[in-house]
């Protein structure tokens, strides 16, 4: 599939366009290793689709991103849906966003089913000890990456800097921050300055020889033409049809005091205010959960969420757990696990099923305004300020990957995690450390690297190295 390099150093040719069935394998594949939070997320669909494939080029990926990251809900799962349907329409959508929670729909209902009959599962955190210290090296690499390319001026650097600690040190709320970069590279892509310009696709990194690299969907807009307008709204209204009809067929058939409908009606308002990814809504759930609903016991949440951090998917998968918990605990005529079943798939479906309505409706829209100049700016500004938010992700996932304790900090206006340096947890670290040498130093391949640092955890677990 990839285009031969002449020895002229002329640029490569763009790739062919694939057939479903070849994005079907590859969008599975990204599911697949779709492992360590958002970050890990973005950092594995880059290094396929941008770097190895060559389908989107960097400036259009990071155009979908920033478009994704104003969005309620997964930014990585919306990231995928708009990828997919960019080149295979409405049912490559679809494909690429179902298939992108699939994983994790799979593993979480099977340790939730196992935490229903057994109790918490030390063994299988022990299992995903090796896979979370090698994504931290991925996560890495996707940062390096992507700051390197979207990073291209000293303002740019700035924006992100100032999002890292606005969002980390200080607690700044996710929307404020896309907001005030927006709004400040909007006026200066209006001004026409040139740090706000977008650039012009990325050859090779500084300091090394080769060829422009060419892309499929490229940045002048060349490759597949995107679905039409009216497709992407009838498809819009389809997925809001799939979303609410059953929230309202629950509410008339059971009344909204049922254990289902209160799934329903609390995951769909849910699906609507989780912006900033999942971190920014697990406290109020959990809350919620335990204090309002009865749900869930103290400290459950945290279970769950232990199962949603080492397992593929988007961490608000978590909340399937949730749902499965509450309709196991109060299942009505059905037996317990059978409701535990349907309570989990019916609030995995109305977090997710408005996502695809999100980006059907939008997705038209912002590929139409890549070419104006304010907006673009707007973009670029925004792109900074996520490469800030993306290393704040990291950073956080690398703490709570490598020390057993944190402490929160409440101070002249700070507000963030400190990891305990005393409880740093020696395998994980050395486990992190292979991971990053492997890949840096000697450029091991991911799926390597993480194949390697899994066997390693489940090994340190049956020689008792690890509980």
């Amino acid at each position: 599939m990839d285009a031969v390099v002449d020895r002229a150093g002329a640029a490569t040719a763009p790739p062919a366009h694939p057939s479903f069935r070849e994005a079907v394998v590859v969008w599975a594949r990204v599911a697949a290793l779709s492992f360590g939070g958002p970050a890990g997320q973005i950092a594995v669909m880059h290094r396929i689709l941008v770097d190895e494939k060559r389908w989107i080029s960097e400036n259009r990926f990071l155009h979908a991103l920033n478009y994704c990251m104003l969005l309620p809900g997964p930014e990585a799962q919306q990231l995928a849906t708009y990828v997919g349907w960019l080149l295979h329409g409405r049912r490559g959508g679809v494909v690429a966003g179902g298939l992108f929670v699939v994983p994790g729909i799979v593993a979480i209902m099977a340790l939730s089913w196992i935490y229903a009959a057994f109790g918490a599962v030390g063994f299988v955190t022990a299992l995903f000890f090796g896979l979370k210290a090698a994504v931290l090296a991925v996560v890495l690499e996707a940062v390096l990456r992507v700051g390197s390319k979207a990073l291209k001026n000293r303002l740019m650097i700035t924006l992100a800097a100032a999002a890292f600690v606005a969002i980390f040190f200080f607690g700044a709320p996710f929307p404020a921050i896309v907001l005030a970069a927006g709004l400040i590279g909007f006026a200066g892509g209006r001004a026409g300055l040139p740090q706000f310009a977008v650039g012009g696709g990325h050859g090779p990194s500084k300091g090394k020889a080769g060829p422009p690299v060419a892309y499929l969907l490229a940045d002048d807009g060349s490759g597949p033409e995107a679905p039409s307008r009216a497709n992407a709204m009838r498809a819009a209204a389809v997925a809001a049809a799939l979303w609410l009809v059953p929230v309202g067929a629950l509410l008339l058939a059971l009344g909204p005091s049922a254990t289902f409908s209160q799934i329903a009606l609390f995951f769909s308002k849910m699906a609507m205010v989780t912006f900033g990814g999942a971190y920014a809504v697990l406290a109020y759930v959990a809350q919620q959960a335990v204090d309002a609903y009865g749900w869930l016991k103290p400290g459950e949440m945290l279970d769950g969420l232990g199962m949603a951090e080492t397992t593929p998917g988007p961490l608000i998968m978590v909340l399937q757990f949730v749902g499965f918990m509450a309709a196991f605990r109060d299942p009505g005529a059905l037996p317990p696990m059978l409701a535990g079943t349907l309570g989990g798939l019916l609030a995995t479906w109305v977090t997710f099923a408005p996502c695809f309505l999100w980006i059907f409706l939008g997705a038209p829209y912002i590929e139409i305004l890549r070419g104006n100049k304010a907006l673009a700016g707007a973009l670029s500004a925004i792109t900074a300020a996520v490469v800030g938010v993306i290393l704040n992700l990291a950073i956080w996932f690398a703490i709570h990957a490598l020390f057993r304790q944190v402490e929160p900090v409440h101070a002249w206006g700070l507000d963030f995690d400190r990891p305990v340096f005393t409880s740093v947890d020696p395998w994980a670290l050395a486990l992190a450390t292979a991971a990053v040498i492997a890949m840096f130093r000697y450029k091991v391949g991911m799926i390597r690297t993480l194949a390697a640092c899994s066997a390693a955890g489940v090994g340190l677990y049956f020689a008792g190295a690890i509980a």
